[in-house]
């Protein structure tokens, strides 16, 4: 039986029509759905629009969509039932769990527990150019995370990190000997009755899925699912009808149909104000704060959280407003839209018995000016120094570039251009000014769109790294030119071996067991070294120091050439290992 207030909800249907129209029409939003749980029931379940526009087909309650970063709350959620169960606490270092965890900062690897991992306090920043091309694996991501240069120090600033997110799925893998999906599935969502997907390929296979679009301008294109490659951090796929489950499991503080799944305590302790996130921008809510996996907030005096969600294609947002015993959740398949907020604030006004707030109109308001604004920014000619030219050839910059965390770059020269790859994404290169060169903007693609990549060279001219602003809060990331040419090739090696001799020390130039050329000077230790560029290697142990290999008028070689920061020297060669 419904109470007055579920009654007011449910009455409330045919305004809520009307402003999901009008709201989905201003910000050209196809497909929304909306769950709303009072008193631990479901009191609405509605859907508006189409999830694919192009075949008219209606949204449903059942429709499937990307939840996003929502995700969130069920790996935290996850974790909390290991906790619950005495095999996980998560006040202790993650490595105690995972023991090859590293991070850039020695004394943060020891430190980062996975309370820091579900609350962004790890000192990470988002880095999420490492993650989003996809193609790595989880344990690839946690590697990766040795070599990402942190932004502040552990527990000093709340910075989201999704790449957290997937060190903690590892850490629900270890304790659960099962995969992060498994073990989600058996333990959370099939006990809810929530069927959920979490890949490209379950979702394409549901029978009632969204299809994403992209609105830029005034147009709305449809473009192709993105798959979140940290699945714990928003790759879960599901209805509004699977949602509304879990808003009466978490307003319910744990239990589900007469079942506790977990204790009250610890759904108190995920939602409860950890660290501050931001003040709020509007005065109808209070400061935001993060908890463990779970956003909190006030809303006009109640206190709410939550967890929103966006990618290409898709905005979500879930809010639970405990004291009310209310839950809204609205999913859209368009990204970066205010509509589910909208709704959700609308419902919240009249279920708190308050004047509703003109949020429509507000964000209306904001929305047209910033469209204008757009217009203006596309309009202004980009920030390039006239009349430059690239220092070097074009063949010069081609080649492999490499970061241990962000993968390979590689950089081909195309008619009379350059072309850049990197993880499967691909575009032309176009030069903005000296060594710098831009990428495009390709709309609805996953894509870097604009960034510029700039070129250095080493002391002696040659094009020795790229670097280019991933990360917008550490320095730019660096990648240093791979190897290449004949230091390469083995017999080239092998043609270097013998003596050479500067003034009256002779210089021994061999090879170790794998291969690779060894130098021997006298009263030094042994050096090793390593390929560089063409004929030069580099010094083992010695940075900034190299040698090459020259060849004389017969094609043999005939100089060994140091270059050092304090010059550059001649050993000329004068036996070789054949000899006698």
């Amino acid at each position: 039986m419904l109470t007055m207030k579920n009654t007011a909800i449910a009455a409330l249907t045919p305004a809520l029509d009307a402003l999901a129209a009008e709201a989905m029409a201003e910000w050209k939003v196809p497909a929304a759905a909306i769950a709303v749980v009072q008193n631990g029931e479901t009191t609405l379940l509605r859907a508006w629009g189409q999830r694919d526009a192009e075949a008219a087909l209606p949204a449903t309650p059942q429709t499937q969509f990307l939840i996003c970063s929502i995700s969130k709350m069920f790996t935290a959620t996850g974790l909390a039932l290991l906790v619950d169960e005495g095999r996980l606490d998560w006040s202790k270092p993650v490595r105690d769990y995972v023991p090859e965890l590293r991070l850039h900062d020695p004394v943060a690897t020891e430190r980062v527990t996975v309370r820091d991992l579900l609350s962004h306090h790890s000192g990470l920043p988002r880095h999420d150019w490492v993650w989003m091309p996809g193609g790595l694996s989880r344990m690839e991501l946690l590697t990766a995370l040795r070599h990402l240069e942190p932004s502040r120090d552990i527990r000093t600033l709340w910075q989201y990190s999704n790449l957290a997110y997937n060190a903690a799925s590892i850490v629900t893998e270890r304790i659960s000997g099962r995969s992060f999906e498994e073990f989600t599935r058996t333990r959370l969502t099939d006990r809810l009755r929530m069927p959920v997907s979490f890949s490209a390929e379950e979702f394409a296979a549901a029978g009632d899925a969204a299809v994403p679009y992209l609105v830029h301008g005034e147009a709305c294109r449809r473009i192709k699912y993105w798959p979140i490659a940290a699945t714990a951090a928003g790759a879960i796929n599901m209805s509004v009808e699977a949602v509304a489950n879990w808003l009466k499991f978490l307003l319910a503080e744990g239990e589900f149909e007469g079942e506790r799944l977990l204790s009250a305590a610890l759904i108190r302790e995920m939602q409860m104000p950890r660290v501050h996130e931001s003040a709020p921008e509007f005065e109808e809510f209070g400061h935001g704060h993060y908890g463990l996996g779970f956003r909190s907030t006030t809303y006009r005096g109640e206190r709410a959280v939550g967890h929103s969600g966006g990618w290409l294609g898709w905005s979500t947002l879930l809010r639970l407003m405990p004291e009310q015993k209310l839950g809204i959740a609205v999913f859209t398949n368009t990204g970066n839209n205010p509509v589910p907020s909208i709704l959700i604030n609308h419902i919240a006004d009249h279920a708190c018995g308050n004047e509703p707030v003109p949020w429509l109109d507000r964000l209306r308001d904001m929305h047209r000016k910033a469209l204008a604004q757009q217009k203006s920014d596309e309009a202004a000619p980009p920030a390039r120094k006239p009349n430059t030219r690239p220092s070097h050839d074009l063949a010069d910059y081609t080649g492999v570039y490499e970061h241990p965390a962000y993968g390979r770059m590689v950089i081909t020269q195309a008619g009379d251009g350059l072309h850049w790859a990197w993880r499967g994404l691909s575009s032309v290169l176009s030069h903005r000014h000296y060594d710098t060169f831009e990428l495009p903007e390709i709309i609805g693609e996953l894509h870097p769109d604009r960034l510029p990549i700039s070129f250095t060279t080493d002391r002696d001219g040659n094009i020795a790294s790229l670097s280019a602003q991933l990360e917008a809060l550490v320095a730019d990331i660096v990648f240093a030119r791979a190897p290449a040419g004949d230091c390469l090739d083995p017999a080239f090696r092998t043609a270097c071996l013998g003596h050479y001799t500067r003034a009256d020390q002779t210089h021994i130039v061999s090879l170790d067991a794998e291969g690779q050329l060894t130098l021997k000077l006298p009263f030094q230790p042994l050096h090793h070294l390593r390929p560089y560029q063409g004929t030069t290697f580099t010094i083992l142990k010695l940075d900034g120091f190299r040698t090459e290999f020259r060849r004389g008028p017969s094609g043999a070689i005939d100089q060994l050439v140091y270059h050092q920061p304090n010059g550059t020297f001649i050993a000329r060669r004068t036996k070789t290992d054949n000899d006698a």
